[in-house]
């Protein structure tokens, strides 16, 4: 849980891309502390799974690099465990922001069965709930959500994943493949972006 009157890390403390220097107000979450509670996720999804195959569904484009480090964690944790469990991965892309703001329409570009769902960030939970109705209709054996970040949020309608990795403030966050209009997914850290900047990359 991170609480609403945490403002982060000065940014001159981390290595950031020259590019965006300017562009950023704060580091929110460094990029160290979002592998180690990804590396603790993994450990307690490869316990409830049990000896289920996983069939591990990235949500694209801003969860693709939670997904990824989540699952070298859960395959280095099959490896090295007492048990192991077939893994397959695939992807769904979903778009539902433009600029800032959600937009009215949820479009969806391919869709599977999963076990274990893989997103970035959960908001108001529309995009999510749309998701798992499409999935739900094929009757998969068991469906878990895990994502990095929950927002809180007056819009939410308190809609939870099974796994979350942290609960943060309303605030506008970008890195770690979240982006602004396709701009800052090559940022390592999470971080807070600066109003001007906003209007710099508005579409």
């Amino acid at each position: 849980l991170i609480r609403d009157e945490e403002s982060g890390y000065n940014k001159n403390l981390f290595c950031i891309p020259k590019h965006y220097e300017e562009d950023l107000e704060r580091v929110f979450i460094p990029h160290g502390l979002i592998l180690d509670r990804t590396e603790r996720l993994a450990r307690d999804i490869m316990q409830d799974m049990g000896s289920h195959h996983i069939v591990a569904l990235c949500v694209l484009k801003g969860g693709y690099k939670f997904f990824a480090d989540l699952l070298d964690h859960i395959k280095a944790l099959n490896q090295n465990g007492d048990k192991s469990v077939p893994v397959t991965v695939d992807f769904v892309r979903t778009k539902s922001y433009c600029n800032d703001s959600p937009t009215e329409k949820i479009s969806f570009v391919g869709e599977e069965l999963p076990t274990l769902h893989g997103k970035d960030i959960i908001e108001t939970g529309r995009t999510m709930k749309a998701l798992l109705s499409k999935i739900k209709d094929k009757r998969p054996r068991m469906v878990k959500v895990v994502s990095l970040l929950v927002k809180r949020t007056g819009q939410s309608p308190g809609y939870r994943p099974d796994y979350t990795g942290f609960e943060i403030p309303d605030k506008f966050v970008v890195g770690y493949a979240l982006d602004y209009n396709e701009y800052f997914r090559d940022l390592n850290h999470i971080c807070i972006l600066k109003e001007n900047a906003k209007e710099k990359y508005r579409m």
